[in-house]
């Protein structure tokens, strides 16, 4: 455990060593405007992930640890600083070109689900597989819909399926394309506590089976003890690493 201070220094990476972490982040800042003014979300922060690592950010409500997973993926742009995903500076890329990454290297897991509603559980989960004009798309989603147990809900629209059956299909979404990175926000916050230990359970086994590198925003800190190091946030800023 220590000070994001005492460690600032040693996250500036050389380039040898930038090559062999999954994501650096640095110096990222993220400040917007309202009526009063300026407000700055994220403050000067700087950490690294390493390939197959598992991390979880915490922090109470307005902390600014899912702007900072947005960040991360592309989805929005700081203020200040550099994320770099497998040695990528991502917002050297135009939109399309971050488009393009996250579509090849990001599997997500949203509080939400995010499933589309007009679509059935394989036809959501062979989606991301069809994007890359994969010809085994309805093979491999069947199957994976099969490893979280949804074998028997494959031609079930969302709205049939309860939270937690919304869930394991997101997480088979996010897991088939076999990414080597991971991003989850909240992924039980609309769970019911034996359904959410059930689902960061199945989360957790796909993830070490595959070997992804794990970022998971939870203000829950039973669920940020399964992971390898935590990070936590307040105000903004990163106020302690454990590892």
């Amino acid at each position: 455990m220590r000070d994001i201070e005492e460690g600032r220094s040693s996250q500036v990476a050389t380039g040898e060593t930038r090559a062999h972490c999954a994501i650096e982040v640095i110096n990222l800042s993220k400040t917007v405007s309202d009526a009063s003014g300026e407000l700055t979300i994220l403050h000067h922060v700087d950490f690294t992930v390493q390939p197959a690592e598992t991390l979880a950010i915490v922090g109470a409500s307005g902390s600014g640890k899912s702007t900072l997973l947005g960040l991360l993926a592309g989805l929005d742009s700081p203020s200040t600083g550099k994320v770099l995903l497998n040695g990528q500076d991502i917002f050297a890329l135009d939109e399309d070109g971050r488009a393009a990454l996250r579509k090849a290297e990001l599997g997500f897991v949203f509080q939400s689900f995010q499933l589309l509603a007009h679509l059935n559980a394989l036809e959501n989960v062979m989606l991301p597989l069809e994007l890359r004009g994969d010809p085994d798309a309805r093979e491999k989603a069947t199957a994976m819909l099969g490893r979280v147990g949804l074998s028997a809900r494959l031609k079930h629209y969302p709205k049939y399926l309860s939270g937690g059956e919304q869930q394991r299909v997101a997480l088979a979404r996010a897991f088939v394309t076999e990414p080597p990175l991971l991003f989850a926000d909240e992924p039980t916050g609309s769970l019911d506590a034996a359904t959410g230990e059930a689902i960061i359970a199945l989360m957790f086994e796909l993830n070490r089976e595959r070997g992804s590198t794990l970022v998971l925003v939870t203000h829950d800190p039973s669920i940020a003890r399964r992971c390898g190091r935590t990070i936590t946030i307040a105000a903004g800023r990163i106020v302690q690493q454990d590892h």
